[in-house]
């Protein structure tokens, strides 16, 4: 079981196999509204914030389904800890999410 599915439930449905991002780390818990995976592209952090199919299940109705935000590193690259701190990509649907991992910059 993935931590995502400890601390969201085992029936959380991420719209994607998450075997297809090996590089995604999974940093969810359970005091985030959703399930949350960290990665590095060049020289900066990622988090992905993945809500709830339904709109109408997520604590924000406006929030997109898929949200990647830049964060900063306040920890070091063996144990970071990271702080989101600006959207740079939104989407409802999970095929939108490779082109965004796929291009070589942001």
């Amino acid at each position: 079981m993935h931590l995502y599915q400890k601390e969201f439930g085992d029936k959380f449905e991420l719209g994607f196999n998450l075997t297809d991002y090996s590089f995604l780390t999974d940093r969810s818990w359970h005091n985030d509204v959703s399930p949350s995976f960290y990665f590095k592209k060049g020289n900066h952090f990622y988090v992905l914030w993945v809500e709830r199919p339904n709109v109408d299940d997520r604590e924000n109705d406006s929030d997109a389904r898929y949200t990647i935000m830049l964060a900063e590193n306040e920890g070091d690259e063996n144990a970071p800890e990271l702080t989101s701190t600006e959207v740079v990509f939104e989407t409802e649907h999970a095929i939108d999410l490779k082109p965004f991992f796929d291009a070589k910059e942001h």
